[in-house]
């Protein structure tokens, strides 16, 4: 008889798929931001490809901005599994809109970027860049495409 075991990481193997450190491992688990993490024969941590997984969202939901203590209230609903979904849902959904700003924000603040890079490009091709700031800021509107 031959049986098959889903396979499982270390905390080592693990900070290296995710690019966490095993530190940063233990903390999430911590902070219960895992399901409670299993352990083999002689007590290290195990992990499985769906913890893996989750770890991944894990990271994308703190590094967009998701505190922490809202990423611990996702995590447990999902753990409670069936009738959270709405709750879930919600969460994502207001996290999704604040990233949604967040990139408009970065958005506009790119095209101010782009116009003062225009503004410079244009002063430096034309020999004339000792006149920026001469008289305060530059504040030329962005060229017309």
């Amino acid at each position: 008889m031959t049986t098959t075991t889903a396979p499982v990481f270390s905390i080592g193997e693990v900070s290296e798929l995710t690019g966490l450190s095993t530190h940063t491992l233990r903390f999430y688990e911590k902070e219960e931001l895992l399901p409670p993490v299993r352990r083999d024969g002689a007590g290290r941590r195990v992990f499985t490809e769906e913890e893996v997984a989750w770890l991944r969202v894990c990271t994308k939901l703190r590094s967009s901005g998701m505190p922490l203590p809202e990423i611990r209230r996702y995590a447990a609903l999902a753990l409670q599994g069936p009738g959270t979904e709405a709750d879930r849902f919600e969460i994502l959904r207001t996290h999704e809109a604040r990233v949604q700003q967040q990139v408009a924000d970065l958005q506009e603040a790119l095209d101010v970027i782009h116009a003062k890079v225009e503004v410079y490009a244009r002063h430096l091709d034309a020999g004339t860049a000792d006149q920026l700031w001469r008289d305060g800021p530059s504040c030329e509107p962005p060229a017309s495409p």
